[in-house]
């Protein structure tokens, strides 16, 4: 699944992996997040990832030049998950928006875990 934008210089065309690694870096730049998550199939435990494998916390559908995310995160004990959750929501939308030039159509929040941060 790749995203195209169409330039009048030709098109440009952006690959899955680089929106989930934006999205993933965009996400832990906010309040509360303390990483991406990484269910492993082999004991179903979660992982937290380190910064340069931080796609693999996030699936990404690009459909009609929309896109559609869903971000398995671990979160800061003690953090309001509402408001954590808006603000994730609204910084990924715009940043990815803002980078890519696509529409962001959905976005689901899956918390993986709590770790609690001195």
């Amino acid at each position: 699944m790749k995203g195209r934008i169409n330039t009048e210089y030709g098109t440009v065309t952006v690959s899955s992996d680089v929106i989930a690694t934006y999205a993933g870096s965009v996400a832990v730049g906010c309040f509360g997040i303390v990483g991406m998550a990484a269910i492993s199939m082999k004991d179903g435990l979660v992982h937290l990832l380190k910064k340069d494998s931080l796609k693999y916390g996030i699936n990404v559908k690009i459909k009609d030049n929309k896109i559609s995310l869903v971000l398995h995160c671990i979160v800061s004990y003690g953090v309001n998950l509402l408001a954590m959750s808006d603000n994730l929501e609204e910084s990924v939308r715009y940043r990815l928006e803002q980078f890519t030039g696509m529409t962001v159509e959905h976005i689901d929040i899956l918390i993986d875990g709590i770790r609690v941060i001195d």
